[in-house]
């Protein structure tokens, strides 16, 4: 592959997971995909592609991505606390903080694992026909 085709791939990948950290269609960069924070559109308003890309269990992924993100933003501020606190860091602060950052995190960070698991998907799995409902 040469070069050029190299950063094409690339600025079209950062293309897509910068419109859905923005909460756009990775596709297109349409919106509103959301509706509500917990409620998306079944296509994007501007192209049209489905959000939800008709296989069974299709967001798992999502959800996956969104532990993924509450897990990894749960440690880092864990670890941070520590280091900064160190040598006496404050255990029930720390305790009492997780327990509330775990449960905030994921709702925080639902539309956005949705989007990001998407722009993921169309990454290896280009957009199709079917995809598109009929116009």
């Amino acid at each position: 592959m040469s070069r050029r085709g190299t950063g094409a791939q690339v600025h079209r990948i950062t293309t897509l997971f910068l419109r859905a950290i923005r909460l756009r269609c990775p596709s297109c960069g349409g919106h509103p995909v959301i509706l509500r924070w917990f409620t998306m559109c079944d296509n994007c308003p501007v192209c049209g592609i489905r959000l939800q890309r008709g296989e069974e269990g299709y967001w798992v992924g999502a959800y996956m991505f969104n532990l993924i993100a509450a897990e990894l933003v749960w440690a880092g501020s864990m670890v941070a606390i520590v280091w900064w606190t160190w040598p006496s860091p404050p255990w029930t602060g720390l305790l009492v903080g997780g327990v509330v950052l775990m449960v905030l995190a994921p709702v925080v960070f639902f539309p956005f694992s949705r989007l990001v698991f998407l722009a993921f998907d169309l990454v290896f799995r280009p957009p199709q026909a079917e995809d598109y409902p009929e116009r």
